[in-house]
């Protein structure tokens, strides 16, 4: 059931847990959304048609120490209403996880949703396992809705062909349906594939920042980021192996990222830009 919240222009911005979401870094960077931007109720799917719950379990907690309450494994959806200091626009954001069955089904009831809202445009944030060094800076690659707003975001073509989860078939979904989408994946380092990983998690945040091109509320999650770097490597100091092996890759993202020529005029717009998302936080 859907709420009668009126919502100016929205965008959808979506997360799905697994597959798609190494590390939690996708669903992390939504929740944190949904926090930072104080988001109420407005939808949830039912789940009984999608999930395996032998696979996806609910699980059981004490609601004031007597009584039970069972969380069934779904999709949420709230809505944020931002300051008309902000933003004209407003965000619908989806937190779920993926089905176990009837994907396209599951889609066409998240396209209901963004067709009753009127949703503008849609962005799909997803995370995967990669051989990348955790002492770079996260590698982003995506689509965007046309070739000029990829080059504006640095998103180069990718080649990649195989497997695909929920957040590429949603996205295809919005495409078809005509909605303008954007999808952004994470490349998480694979020898710390276990959660969570907040580094990933700002890097998606920063381009949701460069789509809607206002700031985002990051919360802790930057400090969270240093940590987890620091912590990871005393961890890897203490194994020449894995010391070795990661030297091995920075070299090879070196060699194989060849940083971009920016003009004197794409630099000044680009901070331009930013000061004006950031405004007095900037300085």
């Amino acid at each position: 059931m859907m709420s009668d919240l009126q919502l100016r222009d929205p965008v959808m911005i979506a997360a799905f847990e697994g597959w798609n979401d190494a590390g939690d870094a996708a669903t992390t960077a939504v929740e944190q959304l949904t926090l930072g931007w104080d988001s109420v109720p407005l939808a949830e799917i039912d789940p009984e048609g999608y999930y395996d719950f032998q696979v996806s379990r609910p699980t059981t907690r004490l609601v004031d120490g007597v009584t039970r309450q069972i969380d069934w494994p779904t999709t949420r959806i709230s809505a944020a209403r931002l300051p008309e200091s902000v933003s004209t626009r407003d965000v619908i954001l989806i937190r779920g996880i993926e089905p176990n069955f009837r994907w396209r089904a599951f889609c066409e009831e998240l396209l209901a949703i963004a067709d009753a809202y009127r949703v503008s445009s849609v962005i799909c944030l997803g995370a995967l396992l990669a051989d990348v060094p955790h002492t770079r800076p996260v590698q982003v690659t995506g689509s965007a809705p046309d070739a000029a707003e990829a080059e504006q975001l640095g998103l180069g073509g990718s080649t990649y062909e195989g497997p695909t989860g929920i957040t590429g078939i949603f996205g295809d979904a919005c495409v078809q349906r005509g909605i303008p989408a954007y999808t952004f994946w994470a490349a998480v380092p694979h020898y710390v594939a276990q959660g969570p990983h907040p580094k990933a998690s700002v890097a998606l945040l920063h381009r949701v920042e460069e789509v809607l091109d206002l700031p985002v509320p990051l919360g802790t999650l930057p400090d969270q980021a240093d940590q987890w770097e620091d912590e990871v490597t005393d961890i890897a100091a203490q194994d020449e192996d894995i010391t070795a092996y990661i030297q091995t890759l920075e070299e090879s993202s070196e060699e194989e990222v060849p940083l971009r020529p920016a003009s004197g005029d794409a630099i000044a717009a680009e901070f331009e830009r930013y000061l004006r998302r950031r405004g007095p936080e900037a300085g």
